[in-house]
């Protein structure tokens, strides 16, 4: 620990709101964009196929590397911000 508190329910609900955050892109993104919204996106054309196949296809996976990196990101600025970080 490095000068700061350590509050441990306050750290708790930090990392949960990124996962719920990061969860609600991705299932946004993945059933959304790609199923529930495709018939919409259908006449958005994206590199010579619909926006909602591309996103089917393309966009979640590349969405969800996104995501991890984020995460990750994230992570390490609550770690910092708890004193809990790794050195």
């Amino acid at each position: 620990m490095s000068g700061h508190s350590y509050d441990a329910e306050q750290y708790w609900k930090a990392n949960l709101r990124l996962i719920f955050g990061s969860l609600i892109v991705w299932a946004l993104v993945s059933y959304g964009f790609a199923i529930l919204l495709r018939p919409m996106l259908a006449g958005i054309g994206v590199g010579g196929t619909d926006l909602g196949f591309w996103f089917a296809q393309q966009g979640s996976i590349l969405t969800f590397i996104v995501l991890i990196f984020h995460y990750a990101w994230r992570m390490n600025k609550i770690d910092e911000k708890f004193g809990v970080h790794e050195e």
